[in-house]
């Protein structure tokens, strides 16, 4: 069984990663500590990460401390073949995709082409045993399959790898300082023979201390100067319907003239050409998308860049994304936010240091 690294001063957990994109969960693992009352330091070390987007691999490599040979780009039911070769991990995390359980996809559940994929972090689970791992996909896997994906999701990953105890909470994320309305499941499992309970941590900010848009982008230094801030060209249509839509409004809510209203059929998306609130959190950042999907600013008739959108996303400004405008703008949107994965872990760490800490009930009591 793999032990993890331990001195008189240090505790390291060596994490790996799956699904690992460019690195939101693995930015906020490296930020997360927590020290016992003895001194010892809790922390984590990058062992290896995995993902079949070769951008986000390339962003990966570029931002995180890790050996680029261990950041491995390929589809993960190549990579499981890889586990024998992999130095052992005691922490695991993966943010499974969540394209067949999002309200914007088709919402196939497991019987989609990416549901399933959770299984591939319960073979890693199985193999290496970790002290503890960090799950992570939409609300809406909670519904996906009539709630049946979900309670699947659960049992398998509480047996996995011998049994582990495990807790899945929603967090909603505007609650705990990041800039953005998003609402994420978040499981989190330690080895059942250890002996240890985590809880959830509780809220940092309520709906009179939000992070608003508008500090997101105020906070810091100008955007205009950092990379990864190249603007959209807007048709002049876009624009002349954009000056229209006050903050917060969208093309539906909005009273525009006949010449400047959709003409779509169908499904009325409330984020099609919505401008932010410069006094609320923003909506949900996302990866993709067509015309009218890529977030709108509140005070300019225009889209957000990219490295707006990585503000909102809780990335440090340092963090340079790689590759075309539109693979970065999906890296930003598909990722966890390294804040919310900070907190989480951090506690996760306290709770292996012994330290206590502000927490709440999860939404799910599977005890």
């Amino acid at each position: 069984m793999a032990t993890q690294k331990s001195s008189n001063r240090h505790k390291v957990f060596a994490l790996g990663e799956l699904f690992s994109g460019p690195g939101g969960i693995g930015t906020g693992a490296l930020r997360a500590s927590a020290t016992d009352e003895s001194g010892k330091v809790f922390r984590l070390e990058h062992a290896w990460a995995n993902d079949y987007d070769p951008s986000s691999c390339e962003s990966y490599r570029a931002n995180l401390p890790i050996d680029d040979e261990m950041v491995l780009c390929e589809p993960v039911q190549q990579f499981v073949e890889r586990f024998p070769e992999l130095p052992p991990i005691q922490a695991l995390t993966f943010g499974f995709p969540c394209n067949d359980f999002s309200a914007v996809g088709e919402t196939q559940g497991l019987d989609g082409k990416f549901g399933p994929l959770y299984e591939f972090g319960a073979q890693a689970i199985d193999f290496f045993r970790p002290d503890w791992f960090f799950a992570e996909n939409v609300g809406g896997l909670t519904h996906a399959n009539e709630g049946r994906a979900f309670a699947t999701i659960l049992d398998r990953l509480v047996d996995a790898g011998g049994g582990y105890e495990i807790v899945p909470h929603l967090y909603r994320l505007e609650d705990y300082g990041i800039p953005q309305r998003r609402h994420r499941v978040i499981i989190v499992g330690i080895r059942s023979d250890i002996g240890l309970k985590f809880r959830a941590p509780a809220p940092t900010h309520d709906q009179d201390t939000w992070v608003t848009a508008k500090e997101a982008f105020e906070m810091g230094e100008d955007v205009s100067s950092l990379p990864n801030n190249e603007p959209t060209r807007q048709h002049p249509t876009v624009v002349e319907r954009l000056r229209l839509i006050r903050p917060g409004e969208n093309a539906w809510s909005a009273d525009l003239p006949p010449h400047l209203q959709l003409n779509v059929k169908g499904a009325r998306l409330s984020n099609i050409y919505r401008r932010l609130d410069p006094d609320r959190p923003a909506y949900t950042v996302t990866g993709s998308g067509g015309g009218g999907t890529h977030m709108y600013h509140y005070a300019e008739p225009r889209a957000l860049t990219n490295r707006e959108r990585a503000r909102l996303q809780s990335f440090p400004d340092d963090f340079v994304f790689l590759g075309r405008k539109e693979a970065v703008r999906k890296q930003i949107g598909m990722a966890v936010p390294p804040l919310g994965a900070e907190i989480v872990i951090t506690a996760i760490l306290k709770t292996f240091a012994g330290v206590p800490y502000e927490s709440v009930d999860p939404t799910w009591d599977l005890a």
